[in-house]
């Protein structure tokens, strides 16, 4: 489909507070320069194959209420519309009802704002069953405030029920109350997957192995450095949200133990809180994680920018980066495509920030990415030597299914020495199991 892209910059007056009082998301998106706004919504037009004739930056100096732009500018890129053959406008902005409608009836095309263009990115990525249903929530919240008398068909009234009839119930009202029945619908059907989720999360919390979540923003690199790290085969593409259905696999560690990594959605500037809400399921994983690895491309000029938009979405998920520094930890990634001044900045940067320099597709820093990750994981756990008697079976069960067994060691007569890695909440319980007169502190 022809599309044409216009990225509207709206002039700030100077001290003039930002309206959604999201102070990192604002900064970012502050921070960010119009060129790279452009690029960035050129790349997620071009993510669902969209066929991009123009694009162009468009200042606004007072947005108005029926039109965002101003009639002569809306005149003036009705121009760039016709020539182009445009069958599709994205405006890289957030546009209410009135003027999605009032755009599209003057460039006589279809028009898409940033929400309407992530979803729909969202709706043709989703796999699993629980994404579809997710993205297809957002998408009717998203619809629902779109129900503007924009076609003849809104108008007309259908007849009551009952002796006197009436006026019954015109076609937006109709359309409405069935996009609400629809919206409830799903929203059971996505409870139920979410106790799901929870008793796989349950089921997975009795394995003895320590959680690790990737975030970043999108096409930072995550896929790829998932794939490098487990050996895993998730797409990973240089698009905008090349994956959004979350992947689990395990990941050896240096010194043999184990941890479940799991790959996420990527975020991005202006994430429709829709969004966020349908995925909160997905990013429960996320929540639940014991280690946050905040994947950075180190090699876009809106990096910081990036970083903010990340952590204010981690915020609402009740996770404050700068507060938890042990618990997220920021992975610089693409330095392949760094040259060689930039690539020695970034290591002495990432050195003072203790962060980790890495290349996904060289393999540059990953063993210390990965001995920094058995680092954090085991430092909260504590390593023990236990014996456990041939008629013990019930503790050496017990053992096994919450405690990570690195060693094991047969003593004769059955007896077994076993050297475990055990979190502090397992530990009282295993002391009140076991008598923690026979639990020993491994030497390490």
């Amino acid at each position: 489909m022809r599309a044409v892209v216009f990225v509207p910059i709206l002039d700030t007056k100077p001290g003039a507070q930002p309206r959604d009082g999201a102070r990192e998301r604002a900064a970012g998106v502050l921070d960010r320069t119009p060129q790279a706004r452009l690029e960035e919504a050129a790349g997620l037009a071009a993510a669902i194959e969209l066929d991009v004739r123009a694009s162009g930056v468009v200042s606004v100096s007072q947005p108005k209420p029926a039109t965002l732009f101003g009639s002569g500018k809306v005149e003036e890129l009705a121009g760039v519309v016709r020539i182009e053959e445009a069958e599709l406008v994205v405006v890289d902005h957030p546009l209410t009802p009135v003027q999605q409608r009032n755009l599209e009836t003057a460039w006589d095309a279809k028009v898409l704002d940033r929400t309407g263009l992530i979803l729909e990115i969202f709706g043709e990525r989703a796999r699993t069953r629980e994404g579809r249903l997710q993205v297809e929530l957002a998408h009717l919240v998203y619809q629902k405030s779109r129900l503007v008398r924009s076609w003849t068909h809104l108008e007309r009234q259908r007849g009551g029920f009952g002796f006197l009839g009436g006026p019954g119930e015109t076609q937006i009202e109709t359309d409405r109350r069935l996009l609400s029945e629809r919206i409830i619908k799903i929203q059971k059907e996505l409870d139920h997957v979410r106790q799901t989720r929870a008793l796989h999360r349950k089921s997975r919390q009795r394995v003895p192995y320590p959680a690790v979540a990737l975030v970043g923003y999108t096409n930072a690199g995550k896929s790829t450095l998932f794939n490098t790290l487990t050996g895993a085969e998730v797409l990973a593409q240089d698009i905008l949200f090349a994956t959004l259905d979350p992947t689990i696999r395990a990941l050896i560690l240096p010194n043999g133990s184990k941890s479940v990594l799991s790959d996420t959605v990527g975020f991005i500037s202006d994430l429709p809180t829709t969004l966020v809400a349908a995925f909160r399921a997905t990013l429960e994983e996320v929540q639940e994680a014991d280690l946050v690895l905040h994947i950075r491309d180190i090699s876009d000029q809106a990096t910081a920018s990036q970083r903010a938009d990340v952590n204010a979405v981690l915020a609402e998920l009740g996770i404050n980066a700068e507060e938890e520094p042990d618990r997220v930890l920021e992975v610089w990634n693409k330095a392949d495509l760094l040259d060689r001044a930039s690539l020695e900045h970034a290591k002495n940067e990432a050195a003072r920030h203790g962060a980790i320099l890495v290349s996904a597709m060289s393999g540059m820093g990953l063993d210390e990415l990965l001995a920094e990750i058995e680092t954090r994981l085991n430092r909260r756990r504590q390593t023990l030597d236990i014996v456990v008697q041939p008629q013990e079976g019930a503790l050496s069960n017990w053992i096994y299914e919450n405690c990570e067994v690195i060693s094991r060691s047969d003593l004769g007569d059955g007896v077994t020495s076993l050297r475990i890695r055990v979190s502090p909440e397992k530990r009282d319980k295993l002391a009140r199991v076991a008598g923690a007169s026979r639990l020993q502190t491994a030497a390490e």
